[in-house]
């Protein structure tokens, strides 16, 4: 299980942090006694000193008590196996063998892999576009991938409980399902750790409708071609699209269909469905908006140059992509 791995992890990491723990301080005994310091020196090191990562004292100092420290390593744990996950997903790393597996250009001899061993026990996203929603409106989007990696990567028979212990550590809400929470990290959160993660300069890249967050997708920056805009707008975004559009077509029916019958004590049931309807169509507000700027940069077929390095590479999507100034340092150009 995750949680028995869980803890396998932590084991080895108090070992490690106290061995440390144990060299520095023979190390510091070692000059005071050389250099003759012993009644001014102490060979003592507190643990919060100890600088490694996997030690929760060096890593939340801010935090007042060791279990709020713990907690937040299990959260942030738990939030560094998900980046894995979705390194799976994406072909950069391989459940088969360890270490970085893709890291090229324009997905350049990718194909090649694509099909062999490395990716044999998950397999990898056709075209390194993962796209992220608060509804499960695709069946291959990033929480359902997510629970397939884990089903993959741990004995499926442990699934659901799996599934439980890593959303209890991600602050699941009240009656809120294991996945529910998944999902909900993904679409909100996902992106901010990786940006902290890889200091602002991310190797996912976040194409976001907006502040709503109606349509978002990951693409894997060494996957990225030519025609990976173009393939976003035809493969997910218009899509979405149309199958938004069916439901606001179904609501306004139902709307129908319960005014007439109002008086029956269906009034909460259609406060429902008046609520849904309303963020509905602000949902597609912001997609029609967002769509005109995908089509224009599809159309320009923007080539990067990785030697350039990311910071450059991302100031050329305009805001298109999410947390723009973060990662440039700048407001993102306009697109028109």
């Amino acid at each position: 299980s995750v949680e028995r791995c869980y803890g396998e992890w932590l084991e080895r990491n108090r070992n490690v942090v106290g061995r440390t723990q144990d060299l520095e301080e023979e190390n510091n005994r070692l000059f005071i006694e050389a250099y003759g310091l012993s009644d001014e020196l102490s060979a003592e090191v507190p643990i919060e000193e100890v600088t490694l990562t996997v030690n929760p004292a060096y890593r939340y100092k801010g935090y007042v008590t060791e279990s709020e420290r713990w907690s937040r390593f299990r959260r942030d744990t738990m939030a560094e196996l998900i980046s894995y996950g979705v390194g799976c997903m994406m072909g950069r790393y391989s459940l088969v063998e360890p270490g970085l597996v893709y890291a090229g250009s324009s997905g350049i001899g990718f194909e090649d892999r694509a099909g062999g061993e490395k990716y044999s026990a998950l397999a990898v996203d056709d075209d390194g576009i993962i796209p992220i929603t608060r509804e499960p409106w695709f069946d291959d989007d990033a929480a359902h991938r997510l629970v397939e990696f884990i089903s993959v990567a741990w004995n499926r028979a442990n699934l659901e409980e799996n599934l439980r212990f890593v959303a209890d550590s991600l602050a699941p809400r009240k009656n809120e399902s294991s996945r529910d929470t998944l999902r909900r990290y993904l679409a909100a959160d996902f992106y901010k750790d990786h940006l902290v993660t890889y200091k602002n300069r991310p190797i996912y890249w976040l194409f976001s409708s907006g502040r709503r967050r109606t349509f978002q997708c990951l693409v894997y920056l060494h996957r990225y071609q030519e025609g990976t805009l173009a393939r976003i707008r035809s493969d997910y975004f218009i899509p979405l699209q149309g199958m938004m559009a069916s439901r606001l077509r179904r609501l306004n029916e139902e709307l129908g269909t319960v005014g007439e019958t109002a008086s029956r004590g269906t009034k909460a049931h259609l406060r429902r469905i008046t609520k849904e309807r309303g963020l509905l169509l602000k949902d597609l507000a912001e997609l029609r908006v967002f769509d005109d700027k995908l089509r224009f940069f599809a159309d320009l077929r923007v080539r990067l140059d990785l030697d350039d390095g990311v910071k450059v590479n991302y100031g050329k999507f305009g805001d298109l992509l999410a947390e723009v100034r973060k990662v440039t340092g700048r407001k993102p150009t306009t697109w028109q």
